[in-house]
């Protein structure tokens, strides 16, 4: 890796991404696993009195002193957590992404090339094709395997990159709440969820450079929660030529950029089987927590629904990044009359898949 950084040619963070996106014999020394910090990782302290244990618990998180959060020399602004859900409560959050988010009226990268009433029940129509999936890669895939990302309350315009006051619809409370805590935890009070993305990958899948800036608001951080399989990160700089720095991502991590990391470069080049080496990390086989308060915006998950998402998960994983959109009292700036499909239509290179057969070309 530290002699792609010398290459001629391509900016700095192509190179290293193309250098993580291999599948066969890449080292992977240079990735820097936060669950045996050292060298250029640091301990991050956190406002622990911001969030009560009961409000806390409601989220499904463990109490704040007991999470483990660092940063990165010379990445002011990030935080990395290690996993701090409860036992069991990451299963809530992956139901939520695969059977209750993607349904109307939030949009999904298959809008764009199906009538509506075939998009309406993704997992109706996904899960018993799910349930019995075996290994065969020659298996069609269900409508949940084919999904890429889902958009919730200020839906991102992937031909603009910019939001609009036009598109719009409620964002999830309880994804809402679950932001808030983190956010405070991190030091940032009033915290508004207001925008969600969330990608699904599977191991044949990246996510391109590219910067997070179309939020007017860019003094609110960016929270990224994962679930499922690991991958690989990179963290660069404020322009390409910069080389970034690898990190893995693990099931129930959550990275937080703000100040000056909120618009830096950053990319995902491959997912990653858990390093347990079982089918699914282990930290989502434990049991749901039994004390969950009665206020809890964590729902049970039944058997049957696990099972499926369980299945889902063996060869993918799901991130939801979310954001504040606008800062308190800030409107959107007056735009001209848009038809609403063009509002609603996507660039799907921001999220690639390749497949051993071809490479897929942008829609």
């Amino acid at each position: 890796a530290a002699a792609l950084t010398r290459d001629g040619g391509e900016d700095v963070f192509r190179r290293l991404f193309r250098f993580y996106r291999q599948r066969d014999a890449v080292d992977l020394r240079a990735v820097v696993d936060f669950s045996v910090p050292g060298g250029q990782v640091f301990r991050s302290q956190l406002s622990v009195s911001s969030v009560s244990d009961q409000d806390a618990c409601r989220a499904g998180l463990r109490p704040v002193n007991q999470w483990k959060a660092y940063g990165l020399h010379g990445y002011p602004g990030f935080i990395f957590i290690l996993n701090p859900f409860l036992p069991g409560c990451q299963r809530h959050w992956v139901k939520q992404c695969l059977k209750l988010y993607p349904q109307k009226p939030n949009v999904c990268n298959l809008d764009l090339h199906m009538a509506p009433e075939k998009t309406r029940d993704l997992w109706g129509q996904s899960k018993e094709q799910l349930r019995k999936k075996g290994s065969s890669k020659w298996e069609p895939k269900s409508l949940l395997e084919k999904l890429r990302w889902v958009t919730l309350g200020y839906h991102y315009n992937w031909d603009t990159k910019m939001y609009s006051a036009k598109h719009h619809t409620p964002f999830p409370s309880d994804l809402a709440f679950l932001s808030e805590q983190v956010a405070a935890a991190c030091g940032f009070w009033g915290f508004q969820a207001q925008a969600g993305i969330l990608n699904y990958y599977h191991f044949d899948s990246s996510l391109g450079i590219h910067v997070d800036e179309s939020e007017l608001d860019h003094s609110r951080p960016l929270l990224s929660f994962s679930f499922g399989q690991s991958s690989i990160f990179l963290l660069g700089g404020l322009k390409r030529e910069e080389a970034p720095t690898a990190m893995f991502m693990h099931s129930g991590d959550i990275m937080v950029m703000s100040g000056f990391s909120r618009l830096l470069y950053h990319a995902v080049p491959r997912v990653l089987p858990n390093p347990e080496g079982t089918a699914l990390p282990l930290c989502l086989d434990q049991a749901l927590h039994s004390e969950l308060p009665v206020d809890s915006v964590i729902e049970p998950s039944s058997d049957e629904d696990w099972q499926v998402c369980a299945k889902y998960l063996q060869s993918s994983r799901i991130n939801m990044t979310i954001r504040q959109v606008l800062a308190e009292g800030q409107k959107f700036p007056e735009e001209p009359e848009t038809d609403v499909k063009s509002r609603t239509s996507s660039n799907d290179s921001h999220h690639q898949e390749r497949s051993t057969a071809k490479r897929h070309k942008p829609n």
